[in-house]
């Protein structure tokens, strides 16, 4: 993140510090109010890049938060090598494709893998599903939901499981839990005044990053399944920056421009190497990152 900040300041783009809660996308330009100014005047943009993220959804278990990152984790890449959860008996929650690789890689550290299917099926692909139960260091527990979480006041010992179809409730040895149970996305400032799907994901035309609104782009989880960005992250990043561009351009000339002018403008076509490209007119060129 450091070298993307100074690769930013690098190019002129001027970065503020601040949380943003409030914006207008009613009318151009744009207005926005820094958290504690929400009764002042408003700041104003021609054009807003969504970028809000997503987070991981959690169950909000008994004793789960006594045992947030003390046992209880949304990132089994980020956390699993810790030494609290290596050679000891994990649990993943989720039966799609994230929760078959949580778990597959967690089988690295860990002495044993549960995996806490709430159904009788994996909702993952079948390729996947395939791995994760024909892996010798994983059992699937059909019908199995967490109910509580457990320990000694410090970290993370054992689940209360419950059996969805008997009702019956056990104890589970686990000193590691993972929710692999999908995202939430942070759109709640900018809902009721762009376009989203069921489940709040800011929706954008096919193949760019331009939302319903038009000057306002939305760029990385809050506008896309986690499970296709990891495929897609290189191209997406790409999108909220050349998009406001043409944006910007086409509204001094008043006419859209056509696909590739940025490209070609400032030689990024194919082949063209690592020229970095000119800056032209005669504004300063500065851009503020917020």
């Amino acid at each position: 993140m450091d070298l993307f900040r100074a690769q930013s300041l690098r190019f002129g783009t001027t970065i503020h510090t601040e949380t943003i809660s409030k914006v207008d996308l009613s009318s151009r330009p744009f207005k926005f109010w820094r958290e504690g100014a929400e009764q002042e005047d408003p700041e104003t943009a021609d054009t807003l890049i969504i970028a809000t993220g997503a987070s991981a959804r959690r169950m909000n278990l008994p004793g789960e938060e006594t045992y947030w990152q003390s046992g209880i984790s949304a990132c089994a890449v980020c956390d699993g090598a810790v030494p609290i959860f290596r050679r000891k008996p994990l649990a993943v929650v989720g039966g799609g494709d994230s929760a078959c690789e949580e778990a597959m890689y967690l089988t690295k550290y860990a002495s044993h893998v549960n995996l806490l299917v709430r159904r009788d099926v994996l909702r993952a692909s079948k390729v996947m599903a395939k791995r994760a139960m024909s892996h010798p260091k994983i059992t699937v527990l059909w019908n199995t939901v967490p109910v509580e979480a457990k320990g000694d006041g410090e970290v993370l010992t054992a689940l209360r499981v419950k059996d969805t179809k008997t009702g019956e409730e056990r104890d589970l040895e686990a000193n590691g839990l993972f929710y692999a149970i999908g995202h939430v996305p942070a759109t709640e400032l900018v809902k009721g005044q762009v376009d989203l799907d069921a489940d709040g994901y800011i929706l954008t035309k096919p193949g760019t990053s331009q939302t319903s609104v038009k000057g306002v782009f939305a760029a990385g989880d809050v506008q896309v399944r986690l499970a296709f960005l990891l495929l897609r992250a290189r191209a997406l990043s790409l999108f909220p920056c050349a998009s406001p561009l043409t944006r910007l351009s086409s509204s001094h000339t008043g006419q859209d421009l056509p696909p590739g002018h940025h490209e070609r403008r400032h030689g990024l076509r194919r082949g063209a190497g690592s020229r970095a490209p000119a800056r032209r007119g005669g504004g300063s060129g500065r851009r503020r990152l917020i």
